[in-house]
């Protein structure tokens, strides 16, 4: 069974504290695929540039902070020994992450108004990309323009794969942090659902992506970033988005057990990408918004393994997606 819907505006203040749907079984498979869900859109929604007060608010009223703790403590219910002693122990830290953000919040952001927020975004991000933190995975790792247009292509193959597009109005690249971690709440929203709805077969195919995704994107990238992104912030709310970013992607790698080879301070060359021949991405001075239009596919999420199984056949004439 699918889903066919589409949502073009996906945002933390409706999806991130969806409540499970009726039809979901008590299982704690399920409970850690959505909650996992839950944890990737609210990062994902707080690296994004506030062009309205719809972040502030969520900040302002506890919202971020409940609903960051509660599928923390059912996460921690539901671990049931998977990701070993490592992972609890990485959710007892991000639990910390949010009693300080509690702190930080009543503390500092309390009686802020919306420029005070984009102000202090702009202070960390700037106005255009910067090369002290780019939340942007191409500008990681890379030796040349081609490299960056392989990266590129692998991620939009992802994206096509599951049906996900950015929705028309969006301003920023695929490869943006925000983008990523909203794919990735995406695959574990969609994995809860396949639980519940599809076979053992459908839901190892999103189970697998999420791996893939992790080991070969934005677990090599995100870790790198993060120490920057802490080290340029210095403190404040993105200091503590950013250690709460690392804590997150050390948790998730010992959950889904994958190992990526992560970015270091010398893998990082940023230069001016080039989009493939043919493909355009675009990208702003400032993020509007990071909604993406979710389209289920099955058939697109079967064809993502299917295609990949053909690369590793055809001696990897190159990735899914690429130009």
């Amino acid at each position: 069974m699918a889903i066919k819907q589409s949502t073009p505006s996906v945002s933390p203040s409706s999806a991130a504290v969806i409540a499970a749907p009726s039809t979901i079984k008590d299982s704690p498979a399920v409970e850690r695929a959505l909650n996992r869900s839950k944890i990737y859109l609210l990062i994902s929604w707080s690296m994004l540039y506030p062009e309205d007060e719809e972040f502030l608010d969520y900040l302002r009223c506890g919202e971020f902070v409940d609903d960051g703790r509660s599928a923390l403590e059912i996460l921690e219910t539901m671990l049931d020994g998977n990701g070993g002693e490592h992972a609890a122990e990485k959710l007892q830290s991000l639990k910390k992450q949010f009693d300080l953000a509690e702190t930080l919040i009543a503390s500092e952001c309390a009686n802020w108004q919306l420029s005070d927020l984009q102000s202090e975004h702009r202070r960390v991000f700037s106005n255009v990309i910067t090369l002290d933190c780019p939340p942007y995975e191409t500008l990681f790792g890379n030796d040349h323009v081609f490299a960056q247009s392989h990266v590129m292509g692998d991620i939009a193959g992802f994206y096509k794969a599951f049906g996900v597009e950015l929705s028309k109005d969006i301003h920023e690249r695929l490869d943006h942090l925000s983008v990523e971690f909203e794919f990735m709440h995406f695959l574990a929203y969609k994995e809860s659902y396949s639980r519940c709805h599809d076979g053992a077969e459908k839901t190892q195919i999103v189970v697998e992506a999420q791996k893939k995704f992790v080991k070969n994107h934005i677990g090599r990238w995100v870790p790198l970033f993060c120490r920057m992104l802490a080290k340029k912030a210095d403190s404040g709310l993105f200091k503590l988005i950013a250690d709460m970013t690392a804590e997150w992607m050390d948790f998730e790698m010992g959950f889904l057990g994958v190992a990526p080879q992560p970015y270091n301070e010398t893998d990082y060359r940023p230069a001016t990408f080039n989009s493939p021949e043919g493909q355009t991405y675009e990208c702003g001075a400032q993020d509007q918004g990071n909604e993406l239009s979710l389209l289920l596919n099955e058939v697109g999420a079967q064809s993502f393994m299917e295609v990949k199984d053909k690369e590793k056949d055809s001696d990897n004439k190159g990735p899914v997606g690429n130009a």
